[in-house]
């Protein structure tokens, strides 16, 4: 077996084991679940994952037939309405996790049958990295629909918790910005069509937030009527707000007196002023920015930041040739002391903790706790070209998508690198998502 075969199979099995953890004490109501715009049927959506896997190794990269010949009725999301996935003559619960199986049997069966080549690996890696974004989606499923935590089997390397340092980290890192190559580079093993390639972009000064925004910050914003006051809120933003009816976070209620509780999974939780905050959309983000004098970084600042910028002093101002990083700290591979991911622990943690994922500059938790907000659409690059799954960036270039960076704490550790992009619609706050703040432009 070659190291490349490993490898893949040990990605396959795992994403296929996380997907079991996260249904497998649900019942046949609740892998149903109600019919709302944001959340899939899971019993759906895992035999898309499952489908995904098979059209994409076994049916497109080996030219096989697929073992159900009615799957691209049922699971094709591009040919399936959203809001007709309920109505599908799905297979039940049982011939579902049979066709699951079936299916991952035969992509590790190819797998070492001669499927180590390139033309075939890079659809190994989309497969399971299709299921890894699957698998965050079943986690924020369970969390919109209040369904209890899952019970998920986690690598040993991520069992220990963090812990919070006594100091708290506070105020702005001034980043020197310069010219930066934004986007993947041309020898990266595996990249999404949405990061290719690698172009030059010229950054000017900027100063950003060590830390994202806090659950204890964000409570400010909201008790100073900030959901309330028209002058917070883009025109789009208070059309939301009124047509949401949003007076306060989503999963948040006034507790005993007048604290604060929010809701994780089926439980109501005191807040905690230094956690990051957590289901916040674009509007909400920029509201509290134009509250506290601030504003959300660009894609290509965030970049910088994580990818190319050096600690300076605040006074600095040079322009030298920025290095490149895999990971905000370097090139070592994720781990505890650097990033909350892998759903190690089942919500996010304080902003302060991870400092061994400190940027050299000093941003601290680019990766891990919360996706991040940006200013910035989601769009192509220069000379975009759709991969072969075609329908995961292009059809979403729409002005309404807003880029996101960095992971949450739901999110594989495999899966990220500085380059890498989320997106979502400007109104979702069901999942992952929070923000750092930037200084105002001068």
């Amino acid at each position: 077996m070659t190291a490349i075969t490993s490898d893949l199979d040990t990605m396959l099995r795992a994403a296929r084991r996380r997907t079991l953890d996260l249904v497998r004490d649900l019942d046949d109501d609740q892998l149903m679940g109600p019919r709302l715009s944001i959340v899939n049927p899971m019993l759906w959506e895992i035999g898309h994952v499952a489908w995904f896997q098979e059209h994409w190794v076994w049916c497109h990269a080996r030219g096989r037939a697929p073992l159900r010949p009615d799957g691209d009725r049922l699971y094709d999301s591009a040919k399936v309405a959203h809001d007709t996935r309920w109505d599908l003559p799905l297979p039940d619960r049982k011939a579902t996790l049979a066709y699951m199986q079936a299916t991952l049997d035969r992509s590790l069966a190819a797998l070492h049958d001669g499927g180590d080549r390139p033309e075939i690996t890079y659809f190994y890696r989309l497969a399971a990295f299709h299921e890894d974004m699957h698998d965050e989606a079943f986690t924020y499923t369970r969390q919109t629909l209040g369904f209890p935590a899952p019970r998920l089997q986690v690598d040993a390397a991520w069992e220990v918790a963090t812990q919070s340092p006594a100091t708290r980290l506070r105020g702005d890192v001034a980043i020197a910005g310069g010219l930066i190559m934004l986007g993947a580079a041309r020898d990266e093993v595996f990249a999404f069509d949405n990061e290719k390639w690698a172009y030059p972009v010229q950054v000017a000064p900027f100063a950003m937030a060590r830390t994202a925004v806090t659950q204890g910050e964000f409570a400010a914003f909201v008790d100073d009527d900030g959901y309330a006051r028209r002058d917070l809120w883009c025109d789009d933003g208070w059309e939301w707000r009124q047509t949401a009816a949003a007076t306060q976070p989503v999963y948040w209620r006034r507790g005993a007196g007048v604290a604060w509780e929010r809701r994780v999974f089926d439980r109501w939780l005191p807040l905690t002023a230094d956690h990051a905050m957590i289901h916040v959309n674009w509007f909400e983000a920029q509201a509290y920015c134009r509250w506290a004098g601030r504003r959300l970084p660009t894609e290509a600042e965030w970049e910088c930041a994580a990818a190319h910028a050096s600690a300076t002093p605040a006074s600095a101002a040079h322009a030298a040739a920025p290095v490149s990083r895999r990971f905000p700290w370097g090139d070592a591979v994720p781990e505890p002391t650097r990033a909350r991911l892998e759903a190690a622990q089942l919500d996010v943690g304080s902003v302060d903790a991870c400092a061994a994922g400190d940027t050299p500059a000093g941003v601290r938790q680019m990766f891990g706790n919360v996706w991040e907000w940006t200013s910035t659409a989601f769009a192509p690059y220069p000379g975009f070209i759709a991969d072969p799954y075609a329908e995961y960036s292009q059809p979403w270039f729409d002005g309404r998508h807003m880029v996101l960076r960095g992971g949450c704490w739901a999110t594989r550790a495999r899966l990220l690198r500085n380059t890498w992009r989320n997106f979502y619609p400007r109104d979702r706050r069901d999942v992952f998502a929070g923000f750092r703040t930037c200084a105002p432009h001068a």
